[in-house]
Order: C-alpha cells, then structure tokens, then sequence
C-alpha cells in the first residue's frame, strides 16, 4: 500500500476510507498504511476480520455483519495528552450509538474506559494502537468493533448486539454515524486542550460510577468506589479512604469477579 488510500468521506474532508471485504485485522492494515506513509485520518473497514484481536491479545471473534473499523490518526496530539484519546474514542461512538438505541429500553454507557455496554453487556470494544514511525512520527489506530448483527457469547463478559436489543441497522447504516461523531468529538478534544469538556460528558455517560469496581492488571487486583476520572483519564477510586489512580487493566463491577464482570479493551 503506497500513498493515498481509500475514497474521500462525503461531508467529512479530509477523512477517507479504506472499504475492504476482507482483513486480516483493520487495526493492522490501518498501521500499515501508515508506514507507507499515509498522512492520517483514514478509516480502514472490513466485512470480516480473519485475526481480529482485542487488549492483550485476546481473541476478537469477527464474524460477517458487524461493523470493524480502524480510523488512523497521524500525531493526533502532542504525546503527553494522548492517554486521552480512549476516553474521547469511546465518547465518540457512544454518540454514534445513542441515536439507533433512542427508542429502545435498555440502557447505553460507557465502561472505563472504552468499552459500550447496553444493559451491562458489551456492543462495543474499542482498542488503540500506536507505532513511531521512521521519520519521527506517531500513528495511532482507533479501532472499532460493534456487534450489529451477532456477539460472541463468553459468560465471564456477557455481550449483545444490536439485533438482539431490537435493532436492524448493519455496517453500512452504523459507520456514517460512527465517522460523523468520531471527527466531532476529535474536533472538540483539540488536540488534547479540550478534554476537560469530553470528561464531563464521558462521566455523565459512565456506568458504575459511585459503585464498587474491582480492577485486575498482570500483578494484582484492587476494589474500591468508582469515584472519578482525572485530567489524565485515569481512574480515581477510593480505596479504604485513600484515593488511588490507575491508568489501565480489566475492571470488574461489584466486589467480586463474575458479578458485572466485563474486561477494559476491545
């Protein structure tokens, strides 16, 4: 892949997309796009992923009929404010979401700090990627999985889709909206300087807040009360009366795995 890629987005310059039938991972093609030197603001799709993958490695199951797409960003921000950007992506596509979920029952939000749950089961999974490039500079790759027609069932992270809520609305009805809100919600995070607005509207849409969550990474485990997020995304929670701040790991709601569990990452 050399150059430009993919055709231009009506109403959405300077953003393109790559539309593929098939991939071995959107996340992938969208980093190599950007090694053979894309400028950026590029959304790869896919119809079916062959290696999708989630945080950590995990497995993505990517069968035919959801939406997979991977939008790369070249030096989106400065570095320093680019631990940010999950939280903005999530906000993004909960925007894109809210809009098919608006005469339905169930509930939308935002797991910290970018999964989508409706109902406390994931729709969504959003994993960020970044390379430094030969020439200095950074690319980032957003991508995107949401379960429009089917889900994987796993019982420790229950899961749905958009049929299943009710919903018919497939790929190519999702990514419009999903582009639409994604370049706005970028457009208002500035480069990182307008995050304290995306913070405020990314809590109001947080599930769990003020709860008990239980947070795991690769050395250990700790549970507290759901406090905040900083200014830095990171998670505040309140642990025995101190308040600690954790940037990353599978978050669990409630006290003990199993109860609402469901893992950070897509």
């Amino acid at each position: 892949m050399t150059g430009l890629a993919g055709q231009p987005i009506a109403g959405l310059a300077p953003y393109r997309r790559l539309a593929l039938a098939e991939t071995g991972s959107t996340n992938v093609s969208a980093l190599e796009a950007a090694r053979a030197g894309d400028p950026g603001d590029l959304w790869v799709t896919a119809d079916r992923q062959l290696a999708g993958r989630g945080r950590r490695g995990r497995q993505w199951v990517s069968e035919p009929g959801n939406l997979y797409a991977s939008l790369l960003l070249v030096d989106p921000a400065p570095v320093p404010k680019m631990g940010t950007l999950p939280l903005v992506a999530a906000l993004g596509v909960h925007r894109a979401l809210r809009p098919f979920l608006a005469g339905s029952p169930q509930a939308l939000a935002i797991k910290w700090p970018n999964d989508l749950l409706v109902d406390g089961r994931k729709i969504c999974g959003i994993l960020l990627e970044s390379e430094t490039l030969e020439n200095g500079r950074h690319a980032i790759v957003i991508g995107c999985g949401i379960n429009c027609a089917t889900h994987p069932e796993n019982p420790l992270y229950p899961a749905t889709d958009l049929a299943e809520c009710g919903i018919t609305a497939g790929p190519e009805e999702v990514f419009p909206r999903l582009a639409a809100e994604i370049a706005r919600v970028l457009a208002e995070w500035d480069r990182g300087a307008g995050f304290a607005r995306i913070r405020e509207d990314w809590l109001l849409a947080a599930d769990g807040k003020g709860g008990s969550v239980t947070v795991k990474w690769q050395d250990g485990e700790t549970t507290g009360l759901f406090e905040d997020i900083d200014r830095d995304g990171y998670l505040l929670l309140n642990v025995g009366g101190q308040r600690q701040r954790i940037l990353a790991g599978d978050l669990f709601f409630g006290t003990a795995f199993g109860e609402r569990g469901m893992a950070y990452g897509g």
